[in-house]
């Protein structure tokens, strides 16, 4: 029999969930990450988080988590997740939680989003398929001129603005950044800039830590400066960074419409893990009363 239990405590969501999303930490880590980032700091997202496991007996079947106004992140362990997903669909729509996206493993969030859809008979789109890639050595470009530093609060209102921009053209369906984000990430020292005659000209991030890796994202390069091998250059001595450090890989996304990323990335050293889909969850409004 599942049970399904809703947490409101991160340590009691981890007890149940941690070891078997450690297991693939390279494609758990979306979900894996953002359950670590709640735990180190409870208020880094804006709003308190959904956080649901599924059993059966001892076993984990299924988990999701939620950080509005971030969507739905769903996992499962079994080939036919839907009645797991089906309880953790119910939990959300019975407390109203505001659903825009899911997104996961792309088998495990299509069964989300036909559960979902049969539930309240709203419209599932198609956002994104994303593949997750890993990198554990880097294979070094060509490197452009310039060289790589990092971002310091002088440079927050560049790095918002390329925030915004990287946004607005590659996930312009999800949470917009806002500059207090930016201002934090660089306080941390997770951004990063490719600087060329003084300038800066393309960024990338460090993201989720897990216990042996830590994604890189977002990376943005403005169209001035595109297809000079600066973003390569970024992404591949963050990279180089982040094993330097003391982690075993690195992992990123990339939109699999987006052919230049998937091949760049590839030739420093990237290799496809697996594929994860979006969907927007659209629900239609009643009169019922």
């Amino acid at each position: 029999m599942l049970q399904l239990t809703v947490h409101t405590d991160i340590e009691a969501f981890l007890a149940l969930a941690e070891a078997d999303l450690a297991r693939d930490e390279v494609t758990n880590g979306l979900m894996l990450g953002v359950a670590l980032r709640l735990r180190h700091d409870p208020t880094h997202y804006e709003q308190p988080p959904f956080l649901a496991t599924v059993q059966q007996g001892d076993a984990l079947i299924a988990a999701a988590t939620m950080t509005p106004p971030h969507g739905l992140l769903v996992y499962a362990t079994v080939d036919e997740p839907r009645p797991a997903l089906r309880l953790i669909a119910e939990a959300l729509i019975a407390a109203q939680w505001p659903l825009p996206t899911v997104n996961g493993v792309a088998t495990v969030s299509r069964a989300f989003a036909d559960v979902w859809q049969e539930l309240t008979a709203g419209v599932v789109t198609p956002l994104m398929v994303l593949r997750v890639f890993e990198l554990r050595a880097v294979t070094p470009p060509l490197w452009p001129s310039g060289r790589f530093r990092q971002a310091t609060q002088a440079d927050a209102e560049l790095v918002f603005a390329w925030y915004d921009a990287f946004h607005r053209e590659a996930t312009p369906t999800g949470a917009a950044p806002r500059p207090t984000h930016v201002e934090r990430a660089i306080a941390e020292g997770n951004i990063y800039l490719w600087e060329d005659e003084g300038r800066p000209v393309s960024l990338a991030s460090k993201g989720r830590r897990t216990a042996h890796g830590t994604s890189v994202g977002p990376v943005y390069t403005p169209p001035t400066w595109r297809g000079r091998g600066y973003a390569s250059a970024c992404v591949a001595a963050l990279s180089q960074l982040i094993l330097d450090e003391g982690k075993d890989f690195c992992t990123l996304f990339t939109d699999l419409a987006n052919p230049t990323s998937n091949h760049i990335y590839q030739q420093i050293g990237y290799r496809p893990v697996c594929d994860f889909a979006e969907y927007g969850l659209q629900h239609i409004q009643t009169n019922r009363k």
